[in-house]
């Protein structure tokens, strides 16, 4: 089922996730619905607060990069209570987007390799070292999860630049292919 897109403003997009357990009722419905959402929305990761659950939990697809990005072949996964245990000192800046905050794009520094654990959707876990672009990637969704967005890490002038746009999606006014959810508007 494709789920609505959580849009900046709300605030279950600042919450840091909480761990999940196997039993998660309904996990696995949850995840392949979040590839579905993800799919849809012409995103190559999601992230449970994106779809309003305030859960450590993503689907990342960057394979679609890999003709650009090496690095993202078959980077297609699910990642359940991921903690980040390792960045290099040296930084790689790119554009970024998010389907949360649709229609704007800005240059983002971050590490330019990461160790990541977490678990898989068998619940199995993992410890794996990613570069490139494929750790940006892993950091956006994993910055979510977190209560991080994007917009965050960036220069002080463009979040000027993009203060106007980013006040009227706190009001609704957005603009998007798929179903989203803004912000409660607050009574008069």
């Amino acid at each position: 089922m494709k789920l609505p897109i959580y849009i900046y403003g709300h605030p279950v997009l600042r919450e840091v996730g909480q761990d999940i357990t196997a039993d998660y009722e309904g996990l696995s419905t949850l995840i392949e619905d979040m590839w579905e959402t993800m799919y849809f929305s012409d995103g190559i990761g999601l992230a449970a607060p994106q779809i309003g659950r305030a859960i450590r939990l993503f689907v990342i697809d960057a394979d679609p990069m890999a003709e650009t990005f090496p690095e993202c072949k078959g980077l297609k996964q699910t990642f359940i209570n991921a903690r980040i245990v390792e960045s290099s000192e040296d930084t790689l800046a790119e554009n970024e987007g998010c389907l949360s905050i649709p229609g704007i794009n800005e240059k983002v520094t971050r590490p330019a390799t990461i160790t990541i654990e977490y678990l898989d959707a068998d619940f199995q876990p993992h410890r794996e070292t990613y570069t490139g672009f494929a750790a940006r990637v892993i950091q956006h969704e994993y910055d979510h999860i977190e209560g991080i967005l994007f917009i965050d890490k960036i220069a002080t002038i463009r979040k000027q630049l993009i203060k106007g746009k980013l006040a009227n999606m706190q009001k609704g006014k957005v603009s998007a292919h798929y179903r989203v959810v803004t912000a409660p508007q607050k009574r008069k």
